[in-house]
């Protein structure tokens, strides 16, 4: 199967209340992509933000062009798997990047996925903060130990053969994403990891790329108490049936 030269790269940004960060987000997007030329094009799902994001994606499409930028909205908050389905149906791309729109992951590294992707012909390029000169920005000590803490069990309990499981900026050959989709049933913090998990059940090969993640600059973190609990779960779940 043909690594990414000539053909398109999708991006899903799944986006809730990302006003701020959107413009500069797409514009680092759309930089990178012409810096390295790279066919591209930018699938935005927002779900029902009330602070505008919406607005700013309507303008952004007209300054880009609706080829590049599509604002594919939905009603309500419906969770992160559902958006990549959503964003999924829409994308042209035989290669589809996940990333968050926060400005936690910069577009930087899009280039040096798909130049992994093609060294090994992998199926999924991961970020990785956890290996090489990989690492954590911005965040305070409770919360890089719990995100240690998470990885750590996953490693012990599944492993999954990853050194970031539960990171969300990853390059996956389009079908492979269709693929796992069908199979995870998780929510939350929890769906990254099981992406993993299920890709390696199946067979898939996964590269890993060191990536510096920034703690987001504008708005709330979306890591709280709920989600520490419902990761345990979800791990344990994935432990029994996997």
């Amino acid at each position: 199967m043909a690594a990414p030269g000539p053909g398109r790269v999708s991006v899903l940004l799944p986006t809730y209340n990302e006003r701020d960060n959107l413009p500069l987000v797409v514009w680092l997007l759309a930089r990178t992509f012409s810096d390295s030329g790279i066919d591209f094009e930018i699938i935005i799902v927002d779900d029902g933000s009330p602070d505008g994001t919406q607005e700013i994606a309507q303008q952004l499409e007209k300054i880009y062009g609706s080829d590049k930028i599509l604002l594919r909205p939905r009603a309500r908050k419906l969770g992160l798997g559902t958006a990549y389905i959503h964003g999924m149906k829409y994308a042209t791309g035989n290669f589809i990047v996940i990333m968050d729109a926060d400005l936690s992951h910069h577009p930087k590294f899009i280039p040096e996925f798909i130049r992994k992707q093609k060294e090994g012909n992998f199926d999924i390029v991961s970020g990785t903060r956890y290996k090489g000169n990989g690492g954590v920005y911005g965040w305070d000590l409770k919360r890089k130990l719990i995100s240690r803490g998470a990885n750590f069990l996953t490693q012990v309990l599944l492993r999954p053969g990853a050194s970031d499981l539960t990171g969300s900026f990853r390059l996956y050959r389009k079908e492979v994403l269709q693929k796992l989709m069908e199979k995870c049933v998780s929510k939350g913090y929890v769906f990254q990891m099981e992406m993993i998990v299920r890709a390696r059940q199946l067979g898939y090969t996964i590269g890993e790329v060191p990536i510096s993640f920034v703690d987001r600059v504008y708005g709330e973190s979306k890591l709280g108490g709920n989600e520490i609990v419902s990761f345990l779960k979800g791990l344990l779940t994935l432990f029994a049936t996997t």
